[in-house]
């Protein structure tokens, strides 16, 4: 019954506003006051506000609350995680499908001169590879742009 009467206070307020504004000539803004001053007079009559009432002392409707609340955590810590990785379910399936049907690539073939030395008994192969002239070209055009700023 206080909430019907603290209702019915706010929309009188809210529609005596609205006619001083009109008075000013600011029927737009008027308009507008008087349609958010009987919000509250819609919700007493549609029967929210009782229900609200009801729902705000009870202890097993705080308890819903409370799930509800940790089911929204629940389900935006687990998005924000998605997020963070850059993947979601319908990108990773395919991925694991791709990586089952991948085939692993050969293994060398082990020599077969029946030594049992190891690594450090073969031939190194690795070379160092020489600059190419593209670096150097790169390296052209970073100092133009250099230049060209004044650095």
């Amino acid at each position: 019954m206080i909430a019907e009467t603290v209702c019915s206070a706010v929309s009188a307020a809210g529609l005596g506003i609205a006619v001083v504004t009109a008075y000013r000539r600011r029927f737009l803004a008027a308009a507008r006051l008087a349609a958010y001053s009987l919000v509250p007079v819609g919700l007493v009559l549609t029967g929210v506000v009782g229900w609200l009432a009801d729902t705000a002392l009870s202890p097993t409707a705080w308890a819903g609350f409370g799930v509800l609340s940790a089911a929204w955590l629940l389900f935006t810590g687990t998005r924000a995680v998605e997020r963070r990785r850059g993947t979601t379910g319908a990108e990773r399936k395919p991925a694991r499908r791709a990586e089952r049907e991948a085939v692993a690539p050969a293994a060398p073939a082990p020599p077969l001169g029946g030594t049992t030395a190891g690594p450090s008994a073969r031939p190194s192969t690795a070379r160092p590879t020489p600059r190419s002239a593209d670096a150097s070209e790169d390296f052209g055009d970073i100092e133009a742009i250099l230049k060209k700023h004044g650095i």
